[in-house]
């Protein structure tokens, strides 16, 4: 954190010098090293407290240079609530409260004999496993029915597909039934649960010394590509690039979280699959070059939108932030936070005035906003803090189960919160209904495949 605090006095003092890209040039390096100590102490990839560095920090860092007209000089309230944030998330993280609990958690529903040892309740541990893939293929293919279920009765009652409206560019915005629509983008979990039955299915056989291709040519192989094919087909026609991200992004954390690893060729792969699908959701959203060029406002209007839009997708956002504490004129004192609970139980429609909250922003067209943006929105300075204490509580929490549980859906669960992480400056995760609903679904599926049950005769402990 010293380095991290010299750099961030040096990078506010070249930027009231209005020295903007060698402010972000300063603060950049600070990201990298807060990943690089994170990752040297834990041995972890993606660990979480130094993916929400990287993000947050190195989002901050590209948001300094200023090449956008829409950008303009931050408030020292907007300098300190980014400080805090960052501070805050790692202050939570060092707390052993939410590992002991891990590891309570991590023992809940085990049966053990008398001198403490683990019993199985289904017989040898080559019939929990072969259990377990069976679980994960009935999870995939339920997950998958639903959201194509929820897809086909969108396109029906809204009468158009957005792959397949030309000239609309916000047609996606106008695919939503609501409460409906959770269902449809729950189909981004498949790809990760696909991720967790593979690997099952490459550790039998290994053991077994046979070929990988071989068991996916089988009925089952073939249910679970078939499955992981039709959910990543409804963001395409969805043309959701966020949902796509999200789906595979998702799908490699999980990888990496289960074996640890992630060599440069995947990179590479993904990159190759990825960067295509992108740009061709961008041409079918109908956004042309001039249009988005129009909406960004570079200083270099000869900048590439290759450039350009990723660019806007991260720096604009510290320049909302920046908006809500320059113009918010009173605190919402938790109103915003709880959105997703005035949006499961309907409440929003009968009572509007629980979310009719305007929205500070510089351009009405760019929405994406901070992680931290509505916990400042509601309690201010403090709401900032007490988030990223929270966060980094459940960081800690999560590494912990994530090494103790045998249950291997808990790697999905770490992976979407990692997505998350890796996005902090996208958007107000946690206040956003779908956050809560994919949790609430991974859960789920944890809970089904990691349930043992009993033996036949067997009675419950008393």
């Amino acid at each position: 954190m010293v380095l991290y605090l010299i750099c961030y006095g040096i990078s506010w003092t070249l930027a009231r010098q209005h020295v903007y890209m060698l402010s972000g040039l300063v603060l950049l390096p600070a990201a990298f090293w807060l990943y690089w100590k994170d990752y040297r102490r834990s041995g972890n990839l993606i660990d979480l407290k130094g993916l929400f560095c990287l993000s947050f920090v190195g989002g901050q860092a590209v948001s300094c240079m200023k090449l956008s007209r829409l950008q303009g000089d931050w408030a020292d309230l907007t300098w300190l609530c980014f400080f805090l944030a960052v501070g805050a998330v790692r202050l939570g993280a060092q707390w052993d409260g939410p590992e002991k609990l891990a590891e309570r958690l991590a023992g809940w529903g085990r049966r053990k004999d008398g001198s403490g040892k683990e019993v199985s309740r289904k017989g040898s541990p080559e019939a929990d496993k072969a259990r377990i893939r069976r679980r994960l293929l009935k999870a995939m293919g339920a997950i998958t029915l639903i959201s194509w279920g929820a897809f086909l009765l969108e396109a029906a009652v809204l009468g158009f597909i957005p792959m397949f409206s030309y000239g609309v560019p916000h047609a996606y915005s106008y695919f939503h039934i609501s409460g409906v629509h959770y269902f449809t983008v729950s189909c981004v979990l498949v790809p990760s649960l696909f991720v967790v039955w593979l690997w099952q299915e490459w550790g039998v056989q290994e053991e077994a010394g046979s070929s990988l291709w071989g068991r996916l040519k089988s009925p089952q192989g073939l249910w679970a590509l078939a499955f992981t094919a039709l959910s990543l087909a409804v963001p395409l026609l969805c043309v959701s690039r966020f949902q796509l991200i999200l789906a595979v992004g998702m799908a490699a954390f999980t990888f990496i979280s289960i074996r640890r690893t992630f060599r440069l060729r995947y990179v590479c792969i993904l990159a190759g699959l990825m960067v295509p699908a992108y740009l061709g959701l961008t041409v079918l959203r109908s956004h042309s070059v001039a249009y988005l060029n129009g909406i960004f406002e570079m200083k270099n209007a000869a900048t590439p939108i290759w450039i350009t839009q990723p660019y806007m997708y991260i720096a604009n956002n510290y320049d909302n932030f920046n908006c809500l504490v320059e113009e918010l004129p009173a605190f919402t004192w938790g109103l915003r936070m709880l959105f997703p609970l005035w949006a499961f139980t309907g409440l929003k429609f009968m009572a509007p005035s629980l979310v009719n909250f305007p929205l500070y922003v510089t351009k009405e067209e760019l929405t994406t906003l901070t992680v931290i943006y509505d916990a400042y929105y509601d309690f201010g300075v403090l709401g900032v803090i007490l988030l990223g204490v929270i966060l980094g509580m459940a960081c800690r929490l999560l590494s912990g189960l994530r090494q103790r549980t045998d249950n291997p859906v808990i790697h999905v669960v770490y992976a979407q919160i990692a997505m998350y992480m890796a996005l902090a400056f996208f958007t107000t995760w946690f206040s956003n209904p779908s956050t809560w609903f994919y949790l609430g679904v991974t859960v789920m599926a944890a809970l089904f495949v990691g349930y043992r049950g009993k033996k036949k005769g067997e009675k419950e402990d008393v």
